[in-house]
Formats: structure tokens, sequence, C-alpha cells
């Protein structure tokens, strides 16, 4: 990062370097924004800011991936319509600065290795290293979960994406070969290891996920819609957190067809992420497989927002011995497949899936270990 700081500001005195980790979502899909669990890991994938504090109030950035640079006046923030990836690092500056942060103005230089638009969350990344950055430059007091939460009202009230708390989460406070279980509503957290014996895999569709940002703020917006109308039958019920199934078994006829689909896949698919807990705690890797097979069911049939080269990874996934799981992560509509496979099954599988992926699609799929 030294050397990227020097190409485009011309030395790299006095700088310093912050990074982020991208993640995979292990199980736990959309419950994240309704109050409820999930069980992200972090990548050895990373974006990193290098960075120099100036005397006046400008914020101006290199993205080496992009090979673009723009700035943003701290006294004037406004959204970027031409640079959209420097809205990131703007909306963190906007948030810690709307919460009474006083920022210096500063020179970045941003490059990273998460891949752009494949699900693994590297606008999280982005924001977690930029706060990180401005804490450090600033000389900020902010803890970890502080450095989630800015990231997250960036990218929320800012950027525009009503996203969870999980990416940011992840990137802020997860461990390397462990799964981070999170109670989105508490911000309870602890570091599972993952099990013995298996590996996790992550298969990169390379589709963009050009529908998910509508999409998702349309299925959270669906979301609500079902704890309005389940409120007015039950008492206590401000997320789709507390209701259960039971619940949906009783109360599911008061709802159409469709918000009964997107609440349904919410509430099971939260006891499925208590239940890969305990999967993960005695070592069943075979029992995680399962939950993860049953998950993508669910976000493919009720919350629909697979795609046919997502389903024709997971489908392809089934059929490799040493499979034990396989299903989409992340938002959908494209991106990446994440794998469970037994550790002498991980090259067998690696070849297989991209030869099936290639004679189903016509495309070229990209493996990546955790």
């Amino acid at each position: 990062m030294s050397a990227l700081f020097r190409e485009a500001f011309g030395d790299d005195e006095g700088i310093t370097v912050t990074k982020a980790s991208g993640r995979v979502n292990l199980i736990g899909e959309h419950t994240d924004y309704n109050d409820g669990y999930v069980m992200p890991v972090p990548l050895d994938m990373h974006v990193w800011v290098a960075g120099r504090s100036r005397e006046d109030d400008l914020v101006r950035v290199y993205a080496a991936d992009y090979g673009e640079w723009a700035e943003f006046d701290l006294k004037a923030m406004e959204y970027d319509v031409e640079h959209l990836w420097v809205n990131y690092p703007q909306g963190v500056a906007w948030a810690l600065a709307d919460s009474g942060h006083e920022l210096l103005g500063a020179d970045f230089a941003v490059s990273g290795d998460v891949p752009i638009g494949a699900g693994l969350s590297s606008s999280a990344a982005l924001e977690v290293a930029s706060v990180r950055m401005f804490r450090e430059l600033s000389g900020l007091r902010l803890d970890p979960v502080e450095v989630a939460y800015t990231g997250k009202r960036a990218e929320n009230a800012f950027v525009g994406v009503k996203s969870g708390i999980m990416d940011q989460f992840v990137a802020s406070l997860g461990a390397p070969g462990r799964a981070l279980f999170i109670d989105c509503r508490t911000d309870e957290y602890r570091c599972i290891p993952l099990p013995v014996g298996a590996q996790v895999i992550v298969v990169d569709t390379t589709v963009k996920r050009e529908l998910a940002s509508s999409a998702y703020n349309e299925r959270r917006a669906q979301c609500e819609e079902g704890v309005r109308m389940l409120s007015e039958n039950m008492d206590g019920v401000s997320a789709l957190r507390d209701v259960s199934s039971e619940d949906l078994e009783r109360l599911g006829a008061s709802l159409p067809d469709l918000i009964l689909r997107r609440c349904r896949h919410v509430v099971e698919e939260n006891t499925r992420v208590l239940d890969a807990v305990k999967a993960l705690e005695t070592g069943d890797a075979a029992r995680l497989g399962k939950l993860m097979g049953a998950s993508h069911e669910s976000l493919r049939t009720d919350y629909e927002v697979s795609s046919d080269e997502l389903d024709a990874l997971v489908d392809a996934a089934r059929e490799i011995p040493g499979t034990l799981g396989a299903r989409m992560t992340g938002a959908g509509f494209g991106g990446c497949t994440v794998n469970l496979v037994k550790e002498e099954n991980v090259e067998f599988f690696s070849d297989r899936i991209k030869e099936s992926y290639m004679k189903s699609t016509g495309l070229n799929a990209i493996v990546y270990r955790v």
C-alpha cells in the first residue's frame, strides 16, 4: 500500500494503513435486518486503505481497482452520482460527523482483493477499513461494535441500501478460521471453530448482482408488512425475530401468499441458524450441511432471491462426492455459493464444480477457499 500511495500522492511519508475483510455467510440469509441470527465467516481477502491527514477539510480518494479519483468536502458532503464507490468512505465520514466527531481532511489510496459485486461484502470491508482510517487519523474513540454500526449507518442512510448489521459486524469483529454467530437484536456474538475435516469453499457465479439492491429493499419492505399484519393478532411483535413457526401455522391464512412465504423463510432460517450453532459446537458437519441445503431451498422458493446460475452451482455441488452442504450466499440474484466440503475432496470438488458449471451455463466459475 505504501507503493500505491506514493504512486497516487507522490510520497508515503506519515501514512497509516488499515484493512477489513470480506465475508461469506455460512447460514442465516436475510435475517439480520429482521433482528434475527446470522453466522458469517471472514475471508482471507481484504480491502486496504492507506491514508494521511491533511490541513483542510478535503478528502481525496484514489481507488486503484477502478483507476479513478474522487474527492469530497467534509463540510459539504453530497452523494456522488458519478463515482458510486466513493459514497462508502464518504458515507462513513458523514455518519461520523453527524454523530459529533471532528474529522480531519485526508488523502486515501484504496485497493483490495475482495471481488466486487460477488456478494462477498466488499462494500462493508471498504466501510470498516474507512472507519478505522478516520479513527486513526482523527484520534477518535470507537470500539469494534461502534465501528460496525458506523459502517451500517453509512450504507443505510447515505448509500441508500437498507442492509442489516451482519456484513459490517464480521468485517469488524470476525476471526480467521471461525464462524461468527451474531444475535442481530442484542449484538451478542461469539466465535465458533469451523468443523474439523471440512473446508468452506466459495464458488463465484461471476454474474454481477444487478437486481440485488432494489430487490433487497423490496424484500425488507415485505418483511415489515408481514410484521405489521401479524402484530394485529399477536402481542409483542416488532420484527420477524418475535414470530415462531407455530405462529405462522396459526396465523398464516391471514397473510397474502407472497408475504407469508417471505415471513416463513425468515422465521425458519432463524431456527436453522440456531441448529447450525449446535451442529458446529458438537462437530456435526453433516448436520450443518443439511441445514445449508434447506436454507438454499427456502431462499429459492420462499424468498425468491436465487438465480439460474446459483441454482446450477448448488445442484452441481450436491452431486459431487464429499460435498456436505451447498447454498447461495449474500443478497442473491448472482454472486456466490458457499459449500461445505470434506477436506480430502476439495481438489476434486474444485475441478468438478467448474466443469459442471461451464457445461450447464457456458460460464467460468471461480473457486475460493476460506
